[in-house]
């Protein structure tokens, strides 16, 4: 036999769930603007009917409903969206810090400038050719003396400016180090929460959304991907467990572990060389340190990441790398490398074809000169990094040899064949002049500057349109909460109106109805 108040409890459950959907209807609208929010939902379900399968049940035509209960809240998410917009974090972590590399690099080149390198080239050659035509003119030789130091100091503030950009490089592939540790450090603590909460039956939707913004952000890092955990007990169904978060070496089947649980892996990027301090880790102070392998520890074993194990064009941490410098079987490699190397290679094979035509030339004095005009401070190689007039020529101009045969004052014929250099190919530049291998080099730099761009603006629209998909199933929506809020509201009245309808009628049974014979 039913309850005589069986309807209060029923219109009392009704109350309860309703102001349950106005309360995370409020919480979503509360949390509109939260990074990373997902907008919640109750799921409502009715309670089991009356009466209840037994032998003793009582007989009645139908199946009498008891009302309405919270099943859960559930954060709406759509994991597959989730997926697509992780891929594509990959490219544009890549892509932004290289197209940032490179913008750096074209900031110091600075092509065409009529600063540049190029510049002072296209000086140099002048200053000769006027020697050449007023080869007894203390002046011209003056100036001449000056553009060469000129030319020499651009190398060298070129060289010296790139290096630089090449050191902070290599500390933000040390501050990158340090953030994706600390963010597996939060991921494995937000999953220690998660499965103390989980087996309870609670379901810390909070506590998921912020752990994805954290695995967000890890992706801009370095491409990972997750497996779910059940936290067993007494779980909900729509709770979503721990989270292991695994890197997979490229074009490999293996899994190296990030975070399992609560336990969770810490990262060292290493180098070829140690530092002052005994250690590889690459901060940037040492730019002959180039990476070698990332090593992962602290879930049992030790794990190392060569670079052939990380995925082409994906993350941030591989871009700075590749910017910085890596070795690659004995040979180091990397856009600002090779930049420099390039750099290296003009200012030494220009020292060197011009040394030699100088030295087959007659000075002022009508002497020849076995020195070298362009030298280094301490004798080793030329490079960009310390090539230098020569003290001698600068104290005394009178030694560029611009004649072609002794004793001949007037004679400015050699001052003209060594401005002829610049339009020489040279055969160790595979046929260059030095003005168009220069030039040659900063073409390549806009090119790829330019594909570092536009592959960033493409990565980019892709990540906003896969963030008005995600937007479109989980972000909060104020016109959609303020529906619903109406439409919970008005639920809330009618079984509040409904507990008042049957109060009366029990008021009507139990007072208003006299006692029989009296």
């Amino acid at each position: 036999m039913r309850s005589t108040f069986m309807g209060l409890e029923a219109s009392k459950r009704g109350l309860f769930t309703q102001q349950t959907a106005l309360y995370t209807t409020g919480h979503n609208i509360s949390n509109a603007n939260t990074l990373g929010y997902s907008r919640q939902r109750v799921n409502m379900e009715a309670t089991a009917g009356f009466p209840a399968a037994g032998l003793n049940q009582p007989n009645y035509p139908g199946h009498l409903g008891t009302g309405v209960q919270a099943g859960s809240i559930q954060r709406i998410r759509d994991e597959f969206v989730d997926r697509q917009f992780r891929q594509e974090t990959n490219k544009l972590g890549y892509w932004e810090s290289r197209s940032n590399a490179i913008s750096q690099m074209e900031d110091i080149m600075d092509e065409p400038s009529q600063y540049g390198l190029n510049a002072a080239l296209e000086q140099f050659w002048k200053g000769l050719q006027d020697v050449s035509t007023n080869p007894e003119n203390t002046a011209s030789r003056k100036v001449a003396m000056q553009r060469a130091e000129h030319l020499a100091e651009s190398f060298r503030y070129m060289d010296k400016q790139l290096k630089t950009i090449q050191g902070n490089l290599g500390n933000e592939v040390n501050v990158a180090t340090n953030r994706i540790n600390s963010l597996l450090k939060q991921i494995a603590a937000i999953n220690k929460q998660v499965q103390e909460v989980e087996p309870n039956g609670h379901v810390p939707n909070d506590l998921y959304d912020e752990r994805d913004v954290l695995i967000d952000e890890l992706n801009n890092y370095i491409p990972v991907s997750i497996k779910r955990v059940e936290s067993g007990g007494n779980a909900s169904a729509v709770a979503e467990g721990s989270l292991t978060v695994v890197f997979k070496p490229y074009g490999t089947d293996k899994e190296i572990e990030l975070v399992n649980g609560k336990d969770y892996a810490t990262f060292e990027v290493n180098g070829t060389v140690a530092n002052p301090s005994g250690s590889k880790q690459i901060d940037g102070t040492n730019l002959s340190n180039m990476f070698s392998s990332i090593q992962v520890s602290g879930l049992g074993s030790t794990e190392s990441i060569a670079y052939d194990d990380l995925e082409p064009g994906k993350g941030k941490l591989l871009s700075l790398i590749d910017s910085y410098g890596y070795d690659s079987a004995g040979e180091s490699k990397g856009y600002y490398i090779e930049t420099l190397a390039s750099l290296d290679k003009l200012a030494a094979e220009f020292a060197e074809a011009f040394n030699e035509m100088h030295k087959k030339g007659y000075d002022l004095s009508g002497d020849k000169n076995d020195i070298d005009f362009f030298t280094t401070e301490d004798g080793s190689p030329i490079t960009a990094g310390n090539i230098r007039v020569n003290d001698d020529f600068l104290n005394d101009p009178s030694k560029l040899a611009a004649s072609s045969g002794p004793n001949e004052e007037g004679n400015g014929k050699w001052a003209l064949e060594l401005a002829n250099i610049q339009s020489k190919g040279q055969a160790s530049l595979n046929g260059a002049t030095f003005n168009s291998y220069y030039q040659g080099m900063i073409g390549k730099l806009g090119t790829d500057g330019e594909e570092a761009y536009r592959l960033n603006k493409t990565s980019e629209t892709l990540l906003v349109t896969l963030s008005g998909n995600r937007a479109s199933v989980s972000s909060v929506s104020l016109d959609e909460e303020m529906t619903n809020m109406i439409t919970f509201q008005q639920a809330y009245n009618a079984n509040a109106r409904m507990i008042t309808v049957v109060d009366e009628t029990l008021d009507k049974i139990i007072n208003g109805m006299g006692r029989v014979g009296l």
